[in-house]
């Protein structure tokens, strides 16, 4: 899901059961994904599925996954079995999209998984893209309450500089 000019790129690993399921981001109810991106984009979290994308998109957000494929036998990240993995075309992704100043990866493995799969891959200007690493969001993540979760997402998402307002501020 990438609108016209994402300014952050926010990746899970790969989709659990029930996103597949429902083919929706982030599907589970117990997720707090939508919750979290609700306060930080400013829009409702019952909106509709629909509705809710293009929310992000309109607020320069984009969703993904750094796995194209992978098996595993739950929706839990441990249980991707690492032979299977297949990564998305990130070089690709990130030339059609050279708004993107920030990569956020919504938990461990998604980090794991773009380090390991993906980063070797990039050449610049795509491998120098700034990334942060975010607590998850699943309900597996049980240790951190959402509150928490917001909190330091919110922190991590803050809104990037324009980089015309910094070239306004020197030219003052």
């Amino acid at each position: 899901m990438v609108g016209d000019k994402p300014h952050t790129l926010i990746l899970g690993s790969a989709p659990g059961i029930r996103s597949l399921l429902d083919v929706q981001y982030y599907a589970h109810p117990r997720n707090s994904f939508w919750t979290i991106m609700a306060s930080i984009a400013g829009f409702p979290a019952d909106l509709s599925y629909a509705d809710r994308l293009g929310a992000m998109r309109a607020a320069g957000f984009a969703l993904w996954d750094v796995l194209a494929e992978c098996e595993r036998e739950s929706s839990l990240d441990s249980d991707i079995v690492e032979s299977s993995i297949v990564a998305n075309d990130f070089s690709a992704l990130l030339n059609r999209h050279p708004s993107i100043g920030r990569i956020a990866f919504n938990g461990g493995k998604a980090e794991q998984a773009f380090r390991r799969y993906v980063r070797p891959t990039l050449v610049d200007p795509a491998a120098s893209v700034p990334t942060v690493r975010l607590p998850s969001t699943s309900p597996a993540n049980a240790g951190m309450r959402v509150p928490e979760k917001l909190a330091r997402w919110t922190e991590a998402l803050l809104p990037l500089p324009d980089p015309l307002d910094a070239g306004a501020a020197q030219t003052s």
